[in-house]
């Protein structure tokens, strides 16, 4: 129905449930209910630490986000809804999962309502993408993001398959990779002077006009909205530490459930300057807690900063890969990420991967960095 009081006993009965299951985990550890939960997910993963991560993204990246809205640029993104024939974006998303290194010889790329990547079995990894004819980045960038996932289940170790040493670590490692391909590279001016010949043939009518300065700005858009998987890669993770917050104040019961919509819609009028028309736009529009995954959200934030933290460390061990990139050289950058990330399995936690790889703990600072030195520019704002 769209009605919150409709779904407010059931989630009423859900948190008792995962507060109950939190309490009984955490018995014997130091850990807080919340913290038990989150473990399912992030194994090894602290609030104590989170908090003060997430805390100064959401600081930096509010003010970030109120400094495009104001900009003197905006990027034209009528460039993206011209009408490109559902069969091109097919053949030419497959190709570019296959050019960055998805090996389709152990794997294949099929069509889905909402994109996913599942493994059968070591030989066969299935990434599945959604296309619109008028909004080519949808079926790109979902193919780029789910073949990153892929690509991280190719490189886990196969003759330790179902075991600790061939399994992923951790839901944000497993979004670190997805995440890395589809914005770090994917969205990325190296990137795209590779890409943008091969999209003007693809599709002239669409892109034969634009120029590469054009379609990189526009695929680089800022726009703060309602839904958590339509936003931007800046906005992005404003939806999540909302999320972090709130269900976090739920289990502990400092957040009656009666109060969730009227502290949801405020969070995104603080954060986002946005307010949800309804409760299906706004504290319906997930299916985690109604599934009972409390813990599961902060992961996709863990996966961002991580992905940020894991390819400036590749860029200082790798000479020139942007220059790979223009190119459309990406077996230097698998290669690094399989050396470093995929093939420890779950010998080491996610936070221990980052630190390894990267010589630091898991900071805010590599993705912010990321964000302002691309978009301040981009957007002519003056740093």
């Amino acid at each position: 129905s769209g009605s919150f009081k409709t779904f407010r006993p059931a989630l009423s009965e859900i948190i008792a449930f995962k507060r109950e299951a939190g309490l009984r985990m955490a018995e014997g550890t130091s850990r807080s209910p919340y913290e038990a939960l989150l473990d399912e997910y992030e194994p090894d993963a602290s609030v104590e630490d989170l908090s003060p991560v997430f805390s100064d993204l959401k600081t930096r990246l509010t003010a970030l986000i109120a400094e495009i809205a104001d900009a003197p640029r905006q990027p034209n993104l009528d460039l993206l809804r011209q009408s490109v024939p559902i069969e091109s974006q097919r053949r030419f998303s497959r190709d570019v999962a296959e050019w960055v290194g998805f090996d389709f010889a152990r794997g294949r790329l099929d069509e889905t309502s909402h994109p996913f990547c599942t493994t059968l079995g070591p030989k066969d990894c299935r990434i599945l993408s959604r296309f619109e004819e008028n909004w080519f980045p949808g079926g790109l960038y979902g193919t780029l993001h789910e073949a990153g996932h892929g690509m991280y289940e190719q490189g886990l170790r196969s003759d330790w398959f179902g075991l600790p040493p061939g399994s992923y670590v951790s839901l944000g490692i497993h979004e670190s990779q997805s995440r890395l391909w589809e914005n770090q590279v994917g969205r990325s001016k190296a990137f795209w002077t590779w890409l943008h010949p091969k999209m003007v043939e693809i599709a002239p009518p669409a892109f034969g006009d634009a120029s590469l300065d054009e379609l990189y700005f526009a695929i680089n858009q800022v726009s703060p909205s309602l839904i958590r998987v339509e936003a931007d890669e800046a906005t992005y993770n404003l939806h999540i530490l909302i999320r972090f917050e709130l269900e976090q104040a739920l289990i502990s019961g400092d957040l009656p459930v009666d109060e969730l919509p009227a502290a949801w819609n405020q969070q995104y009028r603080d954060c986002l300057g946005v307010q949800a028309t309804s409760d299906a736009d706004g504290v319906l529009q997930d299916v985690h807690w109604s599934a009972g995954l409390f813990g599961y959200f902060p992961t996709y934030t863990v996966g961002n900063l991580a992905a940020a933290q894991l390819f400036d460390a590749a860029k200082d061990q790798i000479e020139d890969l942007d220059d790979h990139f223009s190119r459309g050289e990406f077996e230097p950058l698998l290669d690094w990420l399989q050396t470093n990330v995929h093939r420890h399995g779950r010998c080491f936690t996610g936070t221990e991967l980052v630190e390894n790889a990267s010589g630091k703990p898991l900071s805010s600072d590599h993705l912010m960095n990321y964000l302002e030195n691309k978009l301040r520019p981009l957007y002519g704002i003056s740093s």
